[in-house]
Order: structure tokens, then C-alpha cells, then sequence
């Protein structure tokens, strides 16, 4: 008998494991993995303007190397004050006025200056350029979007008789020693320009100062409420300036920061105290640039359909119609799992060896209908409705590697609008914040307002492979 029961249970024994976990798996959860490509169609369309929201604001005048024809930019920036400064931004008003002026009412600032924080240059920094410096008139109100075309002084916000200042740059002043020249902050260099506004200013109520600064001021002490944020201080002090290129060619300056610099002096305890208070413009107050180029060259360059472009300041994106129709169809009921897309760089001599004229590090597809709404909300890339794609300089290509979920939204919303399957490529300025694990993510995204372009294959009369998407399917059995 025990014989008998060990040959039944060797004879049993398979080495099958084919069927092996399926008693643990419903059936309706079993599914086959299939792939499939389709064609994309791909053009270039143009945006009359981008918004001008940026954490840099841009100066200059270059000559695009790709059309031959020129960009200038000119930007606006207001200044802004701490609360926590408000009751100590200058010293006791006693102690300015001086032992030959203690009949006066008034205290005088040495001299005030404007200062233009450069970060980063397009061009030779040894160019000659010139610019006008305006007083604004009224502030650049914060309730709604500036895009790119948006013309200060067209729209009346430049005071006719307040400070105007003409002044001649270059980038690098050899005159001076690599100290002077350069400003060193966290290790990184940033050339500055300087202009003085030390001729006499007379306010909005009549009275004349000897500059701009001892009108700030006195300001203070005769109104120290107008300083307690940067809302008062642009409403009642000073709405900003107005900085813009009139002549010159061969740079374009990308600012990180500008400054309201009032340097003092004054007696304490015997010694004289040299002080400076300054005011910053940056991307804690509200900046605009406005840049102007030439559309005429703009619409020629869209209207070639051998392939598409991408261009920043100027606007043309790629437009891609997906064939979401084509990819659902059959598989209804299946999930997407992957759906990957790469875009091909064109290699084009004259911009991969001409500095002026770099490719965008960062580009983004979003649905159409969601172009301008997506930046003017300061939305982030979700992986659902946008995504990013890092330039692959390797490959020279651009890779979305699985927009599955944007295919999906699609589909869901299928002939809800005229573009409903349309998403549009663009350049765009990625902020991102580290972790104390060492991570980074993605803490904001604006337009790319750098001159960049990249030429990409695809087009409707493309000469080379088509682009295509690959899509990965979970086929529900």
C-alpha cells in the first residue's frame, strides 16, 4: 500500500507552472500586453505675445543669426520694502540735517543711483548700448496679466515731466578691475550697470530735491506710513521705472535684479557714518519686459512646413494633433500604460555653433485650450494635462515618455472643442526646489523669455521619418 500511494504521487508531479497563481487572479483581471505606433501630425503656429511674467527681466538688442532681423527688449520693475524695515530704513532726521542745517526741515541724500543686476548676457558684453530710464506715472497694477507685447509708454503709464535719464553702457567697463566690475554672490559672478540719477527731481507736488533720493527720503519722514509694505510704497512713493534700449546693437542682458541705491552721511557721536539704503526690484514685485521683433519674418518662418519650429521671445510653438481617435479605437476597454513621444532636433550648423542662438533646455506640451490659462494661473506640470521634456543633447531629441494620461483626458473630452485633440509644444523657465533628501522638484514654471530657438522634424510636407507616438496597451482578457 505505501508503494502504491508514493508511485500515485510521483506520477502526479508536473514541471508546468504555466497555470501557477492563477487561482489567486480573477478572470477579469488577466490581460495581454500589446504596443502599437501611430503617426503624428505636427505644424508651427504662432502666439502674437507670451506672458511677461519671468523671474529675469531682459535689456538689449541683438540680431537674430537664424532670420537676420532684430530683437529688443526694454522691462519695467517697481521696487519693494520689508515690513519688518519700515521704522528704521533711514536714520533720525536730526542727525541729517547737520549742524549748518538745523534750520532746515529737510534732509539731503549724497547721491542715488541706479543699479542694473546682470546675471546672464546673450552677445559681447563689450557692446555699446544706449538706454532711457523713465519715471512711471502711475503703478503697473497687479490685478491683471502683461504679455510680451504690452507697451508701457503707448498706454500712458510714463510721467512727461518726471525723471527721464539718458545713459550709454557696456556690458564689461574695462576701465575698472575685476573687483569693481564684477559682483560675487554665492560664488557666481553678475556684471552691474550703474546710473546716476543726481540731477535735480521735482515730485508731483511741486517741490525740487537735489535727486531722486533725498525725494524718497523725506518722503519717509514726512509719511513713514506709505513705507510699511511694497503696496504703499508703488502706490505713494515711487511706481517703478521704465528702462528701454534706443540704440545700439550686440547684447541682450538678462537682469536678475535692479536697484534704488540712496547713499547718507551723518554725524554720531562725533564720527561720521556713510550709509546706503537700497530698494530692490526683482521677482517679488511685479516686472514686465516687452520685447519687439519683426512678425513679417515670424509668419515666414511658420509658414515652412518641412518641419516646425520653436522660438522664444517670438512665440511660434509646434502644434500636435494626436490621433487619439486612432489609439482608443479596439481598446476602449484597455488601459494605456505607455505612451511615448520624441520629438527629433534638426541639426542645423548655424545654431549649434552661434552662442547668440541656443536650443531651449526645457520644453512642455500642454493641451491647446489651456496655452495661455496654464501660465497666467502659474499651474505646475501635473503628468496628467502637462509634461516636461529635457533636451537630450546626446540624442539631440526631446522625449515625453509617457503622456498616456493626456491621451485619456482627451478622450474624454472628445469633440468638446474644436481643438480637443490638439496640444502645443513650448520653451519654457523651470524653477526647481531641493529636499533634504537631496531631490529636486519642479517649484515653478514660466515662459521661456530667452532668445532660443530649435527646428524640429515634422511638418506636413516633412522629408524625413514621420513623428510617431508608441503606445503600450494592458489588454483586458
Amino acid at each position: 500500500m505505501g508503494i502504491a500511494m508514493i508511485t500515485i504521487a510521483i506520477s502526479s508531479c508536473t514541471e508546468d507552472t504555466s497555470m501557477l497563481g492563477n487561482t489567486l487572479v480573477s478572470e477579469s483581471d488577466q490581460f495581454t500586453i500589446v504596443s502599437d505606433t501611430f503617426d503624428v501630425s505636427t505644424r508651427s503656429i504662432i502666439a502674437d505675445s507670451i506672458l511677461a511674467r519671468s523671474s529675469y527681466s531682459y535689456l538689449g538688442k541683438i540680431k537674430d543669426p537664424e532670420t537676420g532681423s532684430y530683437i529688443t527688449a526694454n522691462f519695467m520693475t517697481q521696487f519693494s520694502t520689508l515690513e519688518s524695515e519700515a521704522s528704521n530704513l533711514f536714520p533720525p532726521l536730526s542727525l541729517l540735517r547737520g549742524e549748518e542745517d538745523d534750520h532746515a526741515d529737510n534732509a539731503l541724500a549724497d547721491s542715488c543711483f541706479l543699479n542694473i543686476i546682470v546675471d546672464n548676457f546673450m552677445g559681447d558684453s563689450l557692446a555699446a548700448m544706449k538706454m532711457t530710464i523713465s519715471e512711471l506715472d502711475k503703478p503697473v497694477m497687479e490685478n491683471r496679466q502683461y504679455y510680451t507685447n504690452f507697451d508701457l509708454e503707448k498706454n500712458g503709464f510714463l510721467r512727461a515731466d518726471g525723471l527721464y535719464k539718458k545713459a550709454l553702457y557696456t556690458l564689461s567697463d574695462l576701465t575698472q578691475s575685476d573687483s569693481l566690475r564684477n559682483l560675487n554672490q554665492n560664488g557666481t559672478n553678475y556684471f552691474r550697470i550703474k546710473v546716476p540719477i543726481n540731477d535735480p527731481y521735482t515730485d508731483k507736488s511741486g517741490r525740487t530735491w537735489n535727486n531722486y533720493g533725498s525725494y524718497v527720503m523725506n518722503t519717509y519722514y514726512e509719511h513713514p506710513e506709505y513705507f510699511k509694505n511694497s503696496q504703499t510704497f508703488v502706490q505713494k512713493v515711487c511706481p517703478g521705472f521704465y528702462f528701454k534700449t534706443t540704440d545700439g546693437l550686440g547684447v541682450m542682458t538678462e537682469v536678475y535684479q535692479t536697484q534704488l541705491v540712496i547713499h547718507i552721511h551723518y554725524m554720531n557721536d562725533g564720527k561720521i557714518i556713510n550709509r546706503q539704503k537700497a530698494f530692490i526690484g526683482n521677482e517679488e514685485v511685479l516686472q514686465t519686459t516687452n520685447f519687439i521683433s519683426d512678425k513679417n519674418t515670424i509668419q515666414r518662418l511658420a509658414a515652412d512646413t518641412r518641419y516646425t519650429y520653436i522660438k522664444a521671445p517670438d512665440g511660434i510653438f509646434t502644434e500636435v494633433t494626436l490621433p487619439v481617435d486612432d489609439i482608443k479605437r479596439g481598446h476602449e476597454n484597455d488601459t494605456i500604460t505607455s505612451a511615448k513621444i520624441v520629438f527629433r532636433r534638426m541639426n542645423d550648423s548655424s545654431s549649434l555653433t552661434d552662442d547668440l542662438l541656443s536650443e531651449p533646455q526645457y520644453l512642455m506640451i500642454l493641451e491647446k485650450d489651456s496655452l495661455y490659462s496654464f501660465f497666467e494661473h502659474r499651474d505646475l506640470p501635473n503628468n496628467v494635462a502637462s509634461y516636461l521634456a529635457v533636451y537630450n543633447s546626446n540624442k539631440n531629441t526631446y522625449t515625453f515618455n509617457n503622456i498616456s494620461g493626456l491621451i485619456n483626458r482627451m478622450y474624454d473630452k472628445r469633440n468638446a472643442s474644436a481643438d480637443w485633440n490638439k496640444a502645443v509644444i513650448v520653451p519654457v523657465q523651470v524653477i526647481t526646489s531641493s529636499s533634504s533628501s537631496s531631490t529636486s522638484s519642479v517649484a515653478g514654471v514660466s515662459n521661456e523669455l530667452r532668445v532660443v530657438s530649435v527646428r524640429l522634424v515634422g511638418g506636413r510636407d516633412n522629408p524625413y521619418d514621420p513623428v510617431r507616438i508608441s503606445v503600450v496597451y494592458n489588454q483586458n482578457e
